[in-house]
């Protein structure tokens, strides 16, 4: 089967691993909160795979690393809303704390990325 170029991007990998995460550990919040937290954590994590995806179909580099920002980004809004997750105990603090070293590896990814974008 053919890969698109996203595909081979290790980034690209663990991102997707830890959507399936946010995934998993969304099931266990609150029935209140289906419409709140629950899907404001997946579509944002979500959206991190699905930016690198876009990125690769652009022409110029800096249209690829405007993407790879982007993706970025919403790496940042799902810190901010586990943060939020755990201080109102819908997450422990051991599954917080392993998402928050999922997210550090994936910043240092993107930010190499975006680097190597913009330096070609």
């Amino acid at each position: 089967m053919y890969l698109y170029s996203f595909e081979k991007l290790e980034v690209w990998k663990c991102s997707v691993d830890f959507t399936k995460s946010i995934y998993e550990l969304t099931t266990y919040f609150p029935e209140n909160e289906k419409f709140g937290l629950t899907s404001q954590l997946r579509r944002a994590s979500i959206s991190i795979a699905s930016n690198l995806a876009e990125g690769t179909s652009r022409s110029t580099n800096k249209d690829k690393a405007h993407f790879t920002t982007m993706a970025f980004s919403s790496l940042m809004e799902v810190l901010n809303q586990l943060i939020l997750s755990k201080e109102l105990n819908f997450i422990a603090e051991k599954d917080y704390e392993k998402l928050r070293e999922d997210i550090n590896k994936i910043s240092n990814m993107l930010n190499a990325l975006r680097k190597s974008q913009l330096n070609s």
